[in-house]
């Protein structure tokens, strides 16, 4: 069986889908998956021995350059030769549903696929864009206030005929994968203190947990920490919090795959809501999620794996982007379960 699975975006969205992945094929070894994403987080798809093909897109440029569209849709067509049993919108938006239609059905010209061709995506009452349900053939049913996670393994497993439990996902196993990092990522790596990195950023100011208290939590736990960024906004807000803590070092600017591979190497992660703070959840690391105006439904939460939201009530059908109430987590509720989390370091 071939199946492709259209997940677009966005970073931390596509790492909650892909802990299915393991799991389909343990159900189905024989199973073929490709997955269909946007080409700047392909890469954090890669080197996954579950996927066989990735396949990307880059809808979002279209933004921005209108005359890219015949190209993104030639693309997309050229895909559906690929001929699919299955095709998974795991996303349940338009343009994801319209992609999941394209390369299931082939666009003109192209011939019907054997079994005709089957759609799977989430109902009308479980998305935002009630409209995407339309192009499906197969509607899961599924709370869209739900866990994110499971919503994911939902959406994955159930056309497929099989569900996946929480335990399973409780006992996953790692499931990013990195080959040829950066070799200079070790040199920040401390081998007499824990490795502690920071998530500073993310795509809302409301979600970003204040630089000023990030350097609190590094001198209170005196230990290596290491800033990550993404932006030249980031960069300048690394670079003033090690100023200001001879214990913080801002890393230089890393791609997916050496991103991966410094989380692998860390010994906790503390962040923002954010696609590379939920990659620590991936690789089985310990981490920190701070929430302010989303909610903590987002994530698994474990013995490594611990969340500290603000005092906000948060309502995930309209999330309220000028909820700065993150800003007003005191920094103790983040050291004191650091604390319990980093592992003993022999003197």
């Amino acid at each position: 069986m071939k199946i492709a699975i259209v997940k677009l975006s966005a970073l931390g969205d596509i790492v909650h889908a892909m802990v299915a992945l393991q799991f389909i094929k343990a159900h189905s070894p024989e199973i073929q998956i490709d997955w269909i994403v946007e080409e700047r987080f392909a890469e954090v798809l890669k080197n996954n021995p579950d996927i066989d093909n990735i396949l990307t897109v880059n809808l979002k440029a279209l933004k921005n350059d209108k005359t890219g569209f015949v190209r993104q849709l030639k693309k997309i067509r050229g895909y559906a030769k690929n001929n699919y049993d299955l095709v998974i919108d795991a996303q349940g938006l338009i343009k994801s549903a319209v992609t999941a239609k394209l390369v299931a059905a082939g666009g003109l010209g192209m011939p019907k696929a054997r079994h005709g061709k089957r759609i799977a995506g989430f109902d009308a009452d479980s998305i935002r864009e009630k409209a995407a349900s339309w192009f499906y053939d197969i509607k899961v049913a599924c709370a869209f206030h739900a866990n994110t996670i499971d919503r994911n393994a939902l959406v994955l497993s159930g056309p497929l005929g099989f569900d996946i439990t929480k335990e399973q996902i409780l006992n996953k196993k790692p499931f990013l994968f990195f080959k040829n990092e950066d070799p200079q990522i070790y040199d920040y790596l401390s081998k007499d203190r824990n490795n502690i990195v920071l998530v500073i950023g993310s795509t809302w100011d409301s979600r970003n947990y204040p630089a000023e208290k990030f350097v609190k939590i590094a001198e209170a736990l005196q230990q290596n920490c290491l800033v990550i960024w993404g932006s030249d906004q980031e960069k300048a807000r690394a670079e003033w919090m090690a100023a200001q803590s001879g214990l913080i070092k801002v890393m230089p600017k890393l791609d997916l795959n050496s991103l991966k591979a410094l989380i692998a190497n860390a010994d906790l992660l503390i962040g923002n809501d954010t696609g590379p703070t939920h990659m620590a959840w991936g690789l089985n690391r310990p981490s920190i999620t701070l929430f302010g105006p989303t909610p903590v439904s987002r994530v698994y939460q474990t013995d490594i794996n611990k969340v500290v939201k603000s005092a906000s009530t948060v309502n995930p059908y309209k999330l309220n982007k000028q909820d700065y109430s993150i800003k007003d987590i005191d920094e103790q509720e983040i050291i004191e379960p650091a604390k319990c989390l980093l592992p003993a370091r022999s003197e």
